[in-house]
């Protein structure tokens, strides 16, 4: 039988591709021009390429790549029209506490968990485990959102460049590494023992 490749056979690993590229080619141009402006516009650029190659292959965006989108539009777009990099280095902010607030709102007002409408479908979990996970990631992204701020302000734009470019990937592996490890503590990746008797 020949295999016959469809959208959805590129869609996971072509998105991840341009996820992780879209902060590249913004230090990259930052390191290549030494100008925030260009570097902002490349940024803007590449992140309308990436949510617009993931509608075109999945019909849909995703929660993040709306927050992302929507941010680096308005944020960026400020950036370019009034020559103030002030507003480029908020949007991680801007980003982070937004998820921030709809992970822990959506639990708090609606009671419903956001990370298990994400996540479910690769791993069970009870509904207490999911809203211990939403708030403790909830309280990450607002720790990663106040952290850009003393970056932004307390160190030169060059090492904020560096910051967003290294700095964000390891907090979220970090986050992973803990989540990994509270789920392990608590069974929650061990499959239940089958019984022997027949």
């Amino acid at each position: 039988m020949r295999y016959h490749p469809t959208k959805s056979n590129f869609s996971g690993p072509m998105t991840k591709i341009l996820e992780f590229a879209t902060p590249i080619v913004f230090f990259a141009c930052w390191v290549m021009t030494d100008d925030i402006f260009f570097s902002t516009k490349a940024l803007i650029a590449m992140v309308c390429l990436q949510a617009g190659f993931e509608y075109y292959l999945t019909k849909n965006l995703k929660t993040m790549t709306k927050v992302l989108l929507a941010s680096v539009l308005i944020m960026g777009g400020l950036t370019i029209a009034f020559r103030d990099e002030t507003f480029i280095l908020w949007k991680p902010t801007i980003i982070n506490w937004v998820l921030a607030v709809l992970l822990a709102g959506s639990q708090l007002l609606f009671g419903k968990a956001l990370l298990r409408s994400v996540l479910g479908k690769q791993i069970q979990l009870p509904q207490s485990v999911w809203f211990r996970l939403g708030y403790g990631w909830a309280l990450g992204f607002f720790i990663a959102g106040s952290l850009n701020l003393v970056i932004a302000y307390q160190f030169s734009l060059d090492f904020w460049m560096k910051y967003k470019l290294f700095g964000g990937p390891v907090l979220t592996f970090a986050y992973i590494i803990m989540t990994v490890t509270y789920l392990n503590q608590i069974g929650a990746l061990t499959e239940p023992k089958k019984d022997s008797t027949e």
